[in-house]
């Protein structure tokens, strides 16, 4: 299990180091909070493309875990919720650019991400995996050096797959993924885990997981703009209190099925 804790507190200690160097250099920036307050409304983004974490519903909603977990996050901090689908591999830049005040996507935390925006949680943990189909000569990560693997567009499981010198065709989610993998137009996927097995299972997916591959646990959290304390502390503060009253919980059951803490 990812150490919540003990990763918030390097992220709040980056962050400090960081808003400390800059105010020697620049004139200070009001916190965010305040004016996400005064609007009411805090605007959070994900793919919409990564189900069941976040995906578009028959109804034309987004729904899932994410934006189950950042409308939970606002209403404990007494804002109303406003839902933005953008393409993953521009979702930071549309961040920095003020396009919404959130990510609630399932990000991975890294420290490449973490120079430029700040973290809150992490709030849920998972691993990377690798998945052929059922009666695939490839069975082991030896032999995907000459394998065609499918990747999500602006994941860390694109920059992994392009760091092992893996052929690689990307794709814009997860759904396409499984997709072009059953269709046999790429020999093994990579994702994260628990959402390529949940996915399986609601599909009737047969895809078997590579289970020689070294892989640790990543915690996933939510991106905001660097130099705002105020509004890190008010999305912790209600994350930890979801997560200690039960209603994390409850979320998780309904839409991952446990606890993935």
């Amino acid at each position: 299990m990812i150490n919540r804790r003990s990763i918030t507190k390097v992220i709040a200690g980056a962050g400090a180091l960081m808003l400390a160097g800059l105010s020697l250099s620049a004139p200070a920036v009001a916190d965010e909070l305040e004016a996400i307050k005064k609007k009411g409304e805090i605007s959070i983004a994900m793919s919409g493309a990564y189900p069941p974490f976040n995906f578009v519903d028959e109804e034309n909603k987004v729904v899932g875990f994410d934006p189950a977990i950042g409308t939970e996050i606002a209403k404990r901090m007494g804002l109303e919720t406003k839902i933005v689908t953008t393409a993953w591999d521009g979702i930071i830049g549309g961040l920095l650019a003020k396009k919404y005040d959130a990510i609630v996507g399932s990000m991975t935390i890294t420290e490449e991400r973490d120079k430029v925006v700040d973290f809150v949680g992490p709030y849920y943990a998972t691993k990377r995996a690798i998945f052929t189909k059922e009666g695939s000569p490839i069975t082991s990560v030896k032999q995907l050096d000459d394998a065609t693997l499918g990747v999500t567009l602006g994941e860390t499981h694109e920059a992994w797959a392009r760091e092992q010198g893996y052929k690689i065709r990307t794709y814009k989610g997860l759904p396409e993924l499984m997709l072009e993998l059953e269709n046999g137009r790429v020999d093994a996927i990579v994702n994260d885990r628990i959402a390529a097995m949940l996915a399986m299972k609601k599909n009737g997916y047969k895809f078997v997981e590579i289970e020689d591959l070294v892989a640790d646990k990543f915690g996933a959290g939510i991106a905001i703009r660097e130099g705002n304390p105020d509004l890190q502390a008010a999305m912790q503060k209600a994350l930890d209190e979801i997560m200690a009253d039960g209603t994390y919980l409850k979320i998780a059951e309904k839409w991952v099925g446990g606890d993935i803490r």
